[in-house]
């Protein structure tokens, strides 16, 4: 069994900052508008991507894969990391989503949480760089048992 270090993957912290940027952006806009309206459209606006922002750093690193002779996944969630080891991983695919007419790769894992069954999907977004290396790095480091092509 490979004896690697663990891997992350997270959404780029400068695609984070941009977004925070954003948000900034249009609470200044919100405060500078000129009627009632405006400033509370623009302001829900402002605290919708400042919560996006929040969260995503929040859930840093989404991904974390623990190689070795006990293989696990960590993920990060709003609550905090969540540790699913091998046994409690019912299957780890790839899957292609048609959106805004191309094809989206997404990384779906099925796990047991406490009595209870969870799809997990990652995107490109979550993890910071294409589905499919995530997945050939999965399959590498011991968890070929619960993947499906």
């Amino acid at each position: 069994m490979n004896d690697a270090q663990p891997v992350s993957w997270s959404t780029p912290i400068a695609g984070l900052f941009a977004i925070s940027g954003g948000g900034i952006l249009l609470v200044v806009t919100a405060i500078l508008a000129q009627d009632g309206p405006s400033r509370l459209l623009i302001g829900l606006a402002a605290a919708a991507v400042l919560a996006m922002s929040a969260l995503g750093i929040r859930q840093r690193p989404r991904l974390t894969m623990v190689p070795g002779r006990a293989p696990r996944l960590v993920v990060g969630t709003l609550t905090g990391p969540k540790d699913y080891p091998l046994d409690r991983i019912d299957r780890i695919r790839m899957v292609s989503y048609r959106r805004i007419g191309r094809k989206s790769a997404m990384l779906e894992i099925d796990v047991r949480h406490e009595d209870t069954e969870r799809l997990l999907i990652f995107g490109r977004w979550d993890l910071g760089t294409n589905p499919h290396d995530v997945y050939d790095a999965l399959v590498v480091n011991g968890f070929a048992s619960v993947t499906s092509d």
